[in-house]
């Protein structure tokens, strides 16, 4: 069977956020299981082709209202799979950034879902290559499922192939497109009724949605919630008509890339037979680079996210200096978002600089330091469709402390005083500063006074299994019952 991906940020060509890190690393696990899977995904300008060995593969070109657009294919491998580069003058190309803002990203990525059909057929013609099933991820991929129902009354090769869309933040629509749509020759969405009557037909999220054999999320739970007003941002009454073929599947993990036993970021390699020492040095590393005390009684909060309301960072922000101020403890982030959210943390580690650091910015290497040798790892999220952060803070020991939503409700384990024995980290429902702050007093008052149950969700959490093996075949299960191959 053979499967296209098409998303706009792949790792480690292009990240943003989780969308990259899904599309990035489930791909490879369908390869293992005896998928033909491969990715398009824009050819950005800050792609450097020499060190990932990209190659020119062939020339081809997109019929549009206003005119022709003539577009280059490029490609690579990456740990196995084929990764597809679309470069479109003045689309895709030149730029030194992912997404450039509304006005520009629209075209762009409307664009993009037109040219991810002509590449599949200049595939076929020139190789003999075609998709049985196109997976598109997200509100820039949106079209392509529109695109490939009226394709299958228009081509036989098209006839077969089914559509997956898979949401990834459901906040995110592209919407108010309807002109450009029309400009650049895309068919009217009118044969929708749904879409129609919602008046969505110019919402690029909500045409996928529409549009697609079976629509996806990132975690069970979040399936759930966006079909209620509060995480429907405006498509909830469309979700409610999905109900049948809304399936939600748990992102997985690179297992191998993400693994504290051989990443070369640590200092200490370690897993969950050995963690209880082997892991201590990568703390006191942690300590050192951020300039704290190096001590190894003194609980060490960590965060990695993006500094933005939907992160939850608003509501952390009174309780740390609330903790950091009444307690014996060190907080180290990393990230980067919204100015006040910004200003508000680095406030912090200018007040308590004998026991905070705050890095403005993102680093990969930093944030697996940051996994490997905080104690607790610090997530307190408005709403997480899935969310991987805390899936590899567990897998390098550090417990997380989540809000019960999505994806996090769905991989962390609460803790239960009563039951010593139980947990992978600290949940918390209520979407407050006060339940932050609860939440982070009964977490350090564990870790000060009961070790054992401490390490031993340690090592529960390390030895949770977040491969992308059992979903993958989740998804390969949908992928027969929705294409000519099933």
């Amino acid at each position: 069977m053979n499967v296209l991906f098409t998303s706009a940020e792949v790792d480690p060509f292009a990240k943003i956020g989780g969308l990259a890190d899904v599309v990035g690393s489930l791909p490879k696990a369908l390869r293992q299981q005896g998928i033909d899977a491969r990715v398009l995904m824009p050819d950005y300008g800050f792609i450097d082709k020499e060190r990932w060995g990209v190659r020119h593969v062939l020339n081809f070109e997109v019929h549009r209202r206003t005119g022709v657009t003539h577009c280059e294919l490029f490609m690579t491998e990456f740990d196995s799979v084929p990764i597809y580069f679309l470069r479109a003058h003045p689309y895709f190309g030149f730029e030194p950034v992912v997404y450039q803002g509304w006005e520009m990203d629209v075209p762009r990525f409307t664009l993009f879902s037109q040219a991810a059909l002509a590449v599949c057929d200049a595939l076929f013609a020139q190789q003999g290559w075609m998709p049985d099933v196109i997976h598109a991820n997200d509100w820039h991929t949106g079209l392509v499922p529109f695109l490939v129902n009226r394709a299958k009354y228009e081509q036989a090769h098209w006839s077969g192939v089914g559509t997956v869309f898979t949401i990834h933040n459901l906040a995110y629509q592209g919407e108010y497109v309807g002109g450009w749509m029309w400009e650049y020759g895309i068919p009217g969405r009118d044969d929708h009724p749904e879409l129609v009557r919602l008046g969505k037909t110019d919402n690029l999220m909500a045409v996928g949605i529409g549009y697609a054999n079976v629509v996806t999320t990132v975690s069970p739970r979040y399936a759930i919630e966006i079909q209620y007003p509060y995480q429907g941002y405006g498509l909830d009454q469309l979700m409610r008509t999905r109900v049948m073929s809304l399936v939600g599947i748990l992102n997985g993990i690179d297992a191998e890339r993400w693994n504290p036993d051989t990443d070369p970021q640590l200092v200490s390699h370690f897993n969950a037979d050995n963690f209880m020492t082997a892991r201590l040095p990568n703390k006191r590393q942690l300590q050192q680079d951020a300039g704290l005390p190096i001590r190894d009684d003194v609980p060490l909060i960590g965060l990695v996210s993006r500094l933005v309301a939907q992160k939850g960072m608003d509501l952390a922000v009174g309780p740390l200096r609330q903790i950091l101020s009444e307690s014996d403890v060190q907080f180290v982030a990393l990230g980067a978002g919204e100015y006040s959210i910004e200003n508000a943390l680095f406030q912090i580690s200018e007040d308590f600089r004998d026991k905070a650091r705050v890095y403005l910015g993102y680093s990969a290497a930093q944030a697996q330091r940051i996994y490997g040798g905080s104690d607790l790892f610090l997530m307190p999220s408005r709403y997480e469709p899935c969310g991987t952060s805390q899936m590899f803070a567990m897998r390098y020991g550090s417990l997380p402390l989540v809000r019960e939503t999505g994806g996090l409700a769905d991989t962390v384990s609460n803790y239960d005083n009563a039951a010593a024995d139980t947990g992978t980290g600290f949940v918390f429902e209520w979407e407050t500063p006060d339940a932050v702050l609860g939440t982070l007093r009964w977490a350090l008052d564990t870790y000060r006074h009961s070790p054992y149950a401490w390490r031993r969700m340690q090592e529960r959490a390390m030895r949770t299994d977040f491969s992308w093996t059992k979903s993958a075949g989740e998804y390969i299960t949908l992928y027969r019952q929705i294409s000519k191959k099933g």
